[in-house]
């Protein structure tokens, strides 16, 4: 199954369980606008490469299109509007005014310099120009896209449109218009999900053990928050494998041996480094045996799809969170949730990064720019609410969080729809 025929089912699930309006469903399921171009770009060695790209326009009931763009050479169309329409039930489940898109360009960035990257950046945004902008639609980066990438989409939609427009995407480095907290929003977010289900369910933070797999961006920032909130993380991974530890790892000495050893799995034989405690034993693992490592919380920060129907039975985890976009497939869903195991969803839980994009809007809109702390404290308040309602939907609905996210969310479009007089 797709990712795209994933979230067609979970749109489906939710619109059941609510009794949705049947033209609200159909609507959702269909993006509103899909842009595809064919990017010809000048090599260095003076040959011309065309690449293939996308932006998919999910929703824009709610405000305007929001969503990263990606650059891999697995992205597909199908992909996109996936991730374009969890960004239409994200921005909606955290109650900002945006809606849904998602962008993508067929490349793998390590094979190009940084003049072909940038070149291909700036024909992809003259190609989709007409389509964005900071009332209509407002990428973002997302997987291989940078701060840098940023600035040069604000760059070149600035020529185009003939005036300074900086508020055409977001992700841009501070120092362009970014906004301070950015870099760690998305854990961020995810910890203070995290924190209000563990203060509710009598979760005491220095007895909660917790798996990490995806010892990247969002995961090595997860680790880093979660230990300074008194959590103990036993083990981490990254794409080449990790590591189980008897007692709790420091991550910043960790991301310093992963830097030097080039993988988490390579750390394990730096107990006093990365531990500074005697009596350790560290051992290998790969990512199947992290995933069914026994814990209380396994933060699932990698790829999609990293439990399925075929793993699900051997998740020994009682929480699991969701930093990365779909981990979860809806069979394995299903049989977490008849197992008790609680999942705290990807489009609740990782929407930190969104909200701050957000934040940043505000800030380029203003001209004025908030410290780190006022973000984080408006971060903090959004999420808290945001996991308030989803709760009080999945007490109301008896369904797992994830249905009563999108039903939080749902409830919203379908408001914005009928402010709107319908279709």
């Amino acid at each position: 199954m797709s990712l795209f025929e994933n979230t067609l089912k979970q749109i489906e699930l939710a619109a059941d369980t609510m009794k949705l309006d049947r033209d609200v469903e159909e609507v959702l399921k269909h993006p509103q606008r899909e842009i595809h171009v064919n990017i010809p770009v000048k090599m260095d060695d003076g040959s011309l490469r065309i690449f293939e790209g996308f932006r998919i326009q999910h929703n824009n009931y709610c405000g305007p299109y929001k969503g990263g763009i990606r650059f891999h050479p697995q992205v597909d169309k199908a992909e996109v509007q996936a991730l374009a329409a969890w960004m239409t039930i994200k921005t909606s489940v955290v109650g900002i005014p945006l809606g849904g898109g998602k962008g993508g360009v067929i490349v793998n960035p390590k094979e190009l310099s940084e003049g072909e990257l940038e070149r291909l950046t700036r024909k992809y945004i003259e190609l989709i120009a007409l389509a964005i902008g900071p009332e209509t639609d407002v990428p973002a980066p997302d997987v291989n896209t940078t701060p840098q990438i940023m600035s040069w989409i604000a760059d070149e939609y600035s020529k185009i449109v003939g005036k300074k427009s900086l508020g055409v995407v977001t992700g841009k480095p501070v120092e362009n218009g970014g906004s301070r907290g950015r870099g760690s929003a998305t854990a961020q977010g995810g910890v203070f999900v995290l924190n209000e289900y563990a203060k509710e369910n009598g979760m005491e933070h220095g007895e909660t053990k917790v798996v990490i797999q995806g010892f990247g961006n969002a995961g090595g920032v997860a680790a880093k928050l979660l230990v300074e909130n008194g959590y103990v993380v036993l083990g981490a991974s990254d794409s080449q494998g990790g590591i189980v530890c008897t007692h709790g790892i420091d991550p910043n000495e960790l991301l310093t041996c992963k830097i030097e050893k080039e993988s988490v799995k390579n750390c394990g034989l730096h107990v006093e480094k990365i531990h500074n405690q005697d009596e350790m034993t560290c051992k290998m693992v790969n990512n199947e045996e992290l995933l069914e490592t026994e814990c209380d919380v396994l933060i699932l920060a990698a790829l999609e799809n990293q439990i399925t129907a075929g793993n699900a039975d051997r998740i020994k985890a009682k929480v699991v969170l969701e930093l990365a976009n779909g981990p979860i497939s809806p069979e394995a869903d299903e049989i977490l949730y008849k197992k008790g195991v609680v999942v705290l969803p990807d489009i609740l839980a990782n929407a930190g990064g969104v909200t701050v994009s957000y934040f940043e809007m505000l800030q380029n809109a203003d001209d004025k720019y908030w410290s780190k702390e006022e973000v984080i404290s408006k971060l903090k308040n959004i999420m808290v609410d945001a996991w308030n309602d989803v709760k009080e939907n999945a007490k109301k609905y008896d369904c797992p969080l994830r249905v009563a996210a999108y039903i939080t969310a749902i409830s919203r479009i379908e408001e914005k729809i009928k402010e709107r007089g319908g279709f």
